[in-house]
């Protein structure tokens, strides 16, 4: 965003001002009078708004930065968490400076380039900033942020399908929920909903690990095979691609549910709805479910469902709609 009858100087004031309201806004000091300042300031022009959203951007990377470690009491904990705070808005400032953002680079602390990408009603086609190609699924959302020593992704929501240029020297790593994925350069797709990851190789090879805390690159796989993990999992569960394996189907803008419970199902459903769709009990998450779905019109899918299943439709009190199996009646006598 730019507005010709601003100079120079005052669009750098309005970036100096964008890194001091972003460090104060994320201090555990900022009083109630700063964040009414702060409110004033970001909306006396539009640039204000858009200088300080892309400050965001820089501070969500900058708290990735590595920090020494150390045994920290307990007594010492507030001013730790203080001064990480200003540690990582020294970070945000360092962005800010192409000085301190070159040895920032150097040492591989900080990217040289960082790019954020959503897809909200339709597939989207992007391409990374090292030249790698990305599909991202309906309500899907990624960052890119370039290192010295890798490329990082964060798969912040939905499902991407990766096309990645080859390069061994400086590796490509996916972090989806808690765990990574580390490719050199092949075609992969990773689907998240909440928690759960499932990772598909089409060709190459890639590094899963289902904790990004845990030593070591990970499991490998090699093409058609598949890798899934979850909240607490120590290892990723490695399995074989069936050759009828429907997964890349929203490429061309379906779903297809193979005859899959409906407890099963759900997750792959859910990723496209306004609402999750929740099944009362066991037995109506057995019911078994199938057919081939537009992806765009996957919330019509819920209403239409007692029509094909034996089930009814009624809603919690958080406004989920809930699936409930119809009691099957006794055979007379």
């Amino acid at each position: 965003m730019t507005d010709n009858s601003l100079s120079q100087a005052q669009y750098d004031a309005i970036t100096d001002a964008a890194a001091h309201w972003c460090m104060r806004m994320h201090a555990i000091d900022c009083t109630a009078q700063e964040r009414l300042e702060f409110e004033q300031w970001h909306d006396a022009h539009p640039l204000h708004a858009f200088e300080y959203e892309a400050m965001l951007d820089i501070w969500e990377v900058a708290g990735d930065l590595p920090r020494p470690e150390a045994v920290v009491p307990v007594t010492h904990l507030k001013t730790q968490t203080h001064w990480r705070t200003f540690g990582i808005a020294a970070a945000v400032c360092a962005l800010a400076l192409p000085l301190a953002a070159y040895s920032g680079w150097n040492l591989g602390w900080l990217p040289n380039s960082y790019q954020h990408y959503e897809a909200t009603d339709n597939v989207r086609h992007v391409t990374l900033g090292d030249g790698s190609q990305v599909e991202l699924n309906l309500g899907s959302e990624l960052t890119f942020s370039n290192y010295k020593d890798q490329r990082r992704v964060t798969l912040e929501k939905g499902e991407a399908f990766f096309s990645v240029s080859h390069d061994t020297r400086h590796p490509f790593v996916v972090k989806a929920a808690e765990g990574r994925i580390r490719v050199t350069g092949t075609k992969f797709n990773v689907w998240m909903y909440e928690d759960q990851v499932r990772v598909n190789l089409i060709e190459g090879s890639v590094l899963v690990s289902s904790n990004d805390d845990l030593a070591g690159d990970g499991l490998r796989l090699g093409p058609a095979m598949q890798a899934s993990y979850g909240h607490g999992d120590y290892i990723p569960r490695i399995s074989q691609a069936y050759d009828n394996d429907n997964s890349l189907a929203w490429l061309n803008g379906k779903l297809v549910l193979d005859d899959l419970a409906l407890a099963d199902a759900l997750p792959l459903i859910n990723r496209y709805l306004n609402k999750p769709l929740m099944v009362a009990d066991n037995n109506t998450g057995a019911i078994r479910i199938g057919g081939i779905y537009n992806i765009k019109e996957l919330n019509s899918l819920v209403a239409s469902l007692p029509k094909v299943l034996p089930v009814y439709l009624t809603r919690n009190k958080d406004g989920n709609p809930v699936l409930n199996s119809i009691p099957q009646q006794a055979p007379k006598s």
